[in-house]
Order: C-alpha cells, then sequence, then structure tokens
C-alpha cells in the first residue's frame, strides 16, 4: 500500500505517452496485489485503440492475477 500511489502515478504518466507500444520493466519489482494489477488493467482499458503494453519480467503472480481478472485484455501483453 505504501507504493500504490507511486505505481498509480507512473501508470498515468505511461498513458499519457503516445507511442504505440509502451514496455516496462518490471524486473526490479517482486510484487504486486491485486489492487496493483487492477490499477494496470484499467490504464490499459483506457488506452486508444491499437496502443498496448508490454509487460518485461514481471514478478510471476502479475501474469497469473490478469489470467484470472482479466484474461482477455489485448492492451496487455506479458514479454517473458
Amino acid at each position: 500500500m505504501n507504493t500504490r500511489s507511486v505505481w498509480q502515478q507512473a501508470l498515468n504518466q505511461l498513458a499519457e505517452r503516445r507511442m504505440d507500444v509502451l514496455h516496462v520493466d518490471l524486473s526490479r519489482v517482486r510484487f504486486v496485489d491485486v489492487a496493483g494489477v487492477t490499477d494496470l488493467a484499467v490504464t490499459a482499458q483506457r488506452l486508444p485503440e491499437g496502443q498496448r503494453i508490454v509487460l518485461h519480467r514481471p514478478p510471476p503472480q502479475l501474469p497469473r492475477i490478469l489470467d484470472h481478472f482479466w484474461p482477455d485484455i489485448a492492451a496487455i501483453e506479458v514479454a517473458a
């Protein structure tokens, strides 16, 4: 919870970029809870058509939460 506002601010800044593909390196992130993944999904759903977020090296629980709650969200791609 103590980093959620920073996470939300970073996602808001990401969503403001006008690039087709937004790359996010999460290799140094150890844990993202359901609330954090919800913030990510909401951000992705707000993106303009054709824009997407590519997550690089996310913590293991993040893709599982995405698959469980947002299995069809096309605006997020998880790269190994």
